[in-house]
């Protein structure tokens, strides 16, 4: 049996921020959500997050989660506190609990796997995580006696100089038996610096506890102010980049972009300076992207090229051009062949293969057939004031620069539509069409 609790009710004041600090992003996902992520396939019975501060922002940011169960703990007063606010939930639980700190982020499921194994195998009361630093500053120090168990662990503040020498320090990161927890949980003592009850108090009172050392300390670095933020950002950036890279990716000034998680590249992809890629875009191969593209949960085909372009929820289709400067937004498929052009916007829109809309144009709410030529400045006016309309044109059509479509509209095949016109009604198929009305000049009086 299996329980896992992600402590993750701290204010977080180093972040100088509104909002908790669990819920900061890195690389795209709030520092919780990564927590989560590496305890999915650990097949746990239970997972529990305790909450504080915020706890109903962390709540509903969590909501999409069907196994969570949470737990408050009000006032904050240390892990060892936040531990002991489980007991209702886990009245009766006979396993394992591993506790997890929800500003720790980049732990890898593979470590956990190997403390949960190494823990059950030695048979502990406590088996945690640890790491030696160069520069421990700021974590608490692991007290190890001749035979290799773990005598105590001391908070930093709480360290005589000595103590502070040894650069063997505690992760925060525990695999307990959670029947001998309970039986010491309520032994805790707030008498020290902060006044709080430490969970690292517990190691003392049970019967046997073992360190597991990690063998890449940054996995288990914590995250308290921005700067740390920074630090794990550009560590998860070049993780990506690499192994890019290493797959037929190019860069041509990696520090300059980022890429998420759940972005896929094929081979012989360019990736320009100043371009970023959100959520979970595939990209395939031959792509040029940038110089100063954002990609959000995208698919490009083979051979796109997207430059100085904002491309969101979206497909885009084989040997396109896109930008520079155009905006393709949600719900819009462009399809191969195609060119969207200078200063163009797409909206929830089908583009078919082969139409260009070369410039300055918006086409919202629409479905273009194939081979359209799309006049500069062509706008669809598909809001009424009250409800969106759709335009339809199909193949083989071309509108004036300047055109207006009024939806709801359909321009039928093989229609010219007259540069400067305002179409507010439906255009059979090989027709000609130009509405224009009549100049009004008059002199000025003097």
């Amino acid at each position: 049996m299996l329980a896992i609790a992600i402590l993750a009710a701290g204010k977080g004041t180093r972040m100088k921020s509104d909002l908790p600090k669990v819920l900061h992003s890195l690389a795209g996902k709030s520092l919780i959500d990564r927590v989560l992520s590496c305890t999915q396939r650990l097949n746990p019975n239970r997972r529990l997050i305790v909450v504080g501060h915020q706890a109903n922002v962390v709540k509903d940011s969590l909501k999409n989660y069907q196994d969570l169960d949470f737990v408050l703990q009000q006032p904050q007063n240390g892990t060892g506190h936040a531990i002991q606010q489980l007991g209702t939930q886990l009245k009766g639980f006979k396993g394992e609990l591993l506790v997890l700190n929800g500003d720790v982020p980049l732990l890898k499921e593979e470590t956990l796997n190997s403390l949960l194994k190494f823990h059950k195998k030695s048979n502990a009361s406590v088996t945690f995580l640890s790491a030696s630093l160069e520069s421990p500053t700021g974590y608490g120090r692991v007290i190890t006696n001749e035979s290799g168990l773990v005598s105590e662990i001391i908070e930093e503040r709480d360290c005589t100089n000595e103590q502070r020498k040894n650069k063997l320090i505690n992760a925060g990161i525990y695999c307990f038996n959670w029947q001998q927890l309970s039986d010491v949980l309520n032994l805790l003592s707030s008498k020290n610096s902060q006044n709080e009850l430490y969970l690292t108090d517990t190691i003392k009172l049970l019967k046997k506890a073992l360190h597991f050392e990690v063998d890449d300390p940054f996995e288990v670095k914590g995250i308290n102010d921005r700067y740390q933020l920074s630090e794990c950002e550009q560590h998860i950036q070049e993780t990506l980049k690499s192994f890019w890279m290493s797959k037929g990716v190019s860069f041509i000034d990696p520090i300059s972009c980022s890429l998420s998680e759940d972005s896929d590249f094929g081979t012989d992809v360019i990736i320009e300076p100043q371009t970023h890629l959100r959520g979970k875009c595939n990209i395939g191969n031959g792509c040029r992207l940038g110089p100063g593209s954002v990609i959000t949960n995208s698919t490009l085909e083979k051979n796109v090229l997207a430059i100085h372009s904002f491309i969101n929820e979206a497909t885009i289709g084989n040997n396109t051009s896109i930008g520079p400067f155009a905006h393709i937004r949600p719900e819009s498929s462009i399809s191969e062949n195609s060119k969207i052009g200078n200063f163009v916007e797409i909206k929830k829109s089908f583009i078919g293969e082969g139409t260009k809309i070369n410039h300055l144009s918006y086409v919202g709410d629409s479905t273009l057939g194939k081979n359209i030529n799309v006049g500069a400045g062509t706008i669809t006016a598909n809001f009424d004031g009250k409800n969106k309309h759709r335009t339809i044109i199909d193949d083989y059509s071309k509108t004036g620069a300047n055109s207006v479509l009024v939806a709801p509209i359909k321009i039928g095949s093989h229609v010219t539509i007259g540069a400067g016109s305002t179409i507010s009604k439906d255009i059979p198929d090989q027709s000609l069409v130009v509405e224009r009305s009549k100049a009004i000049i008059r002199k000025k009086n003097n």
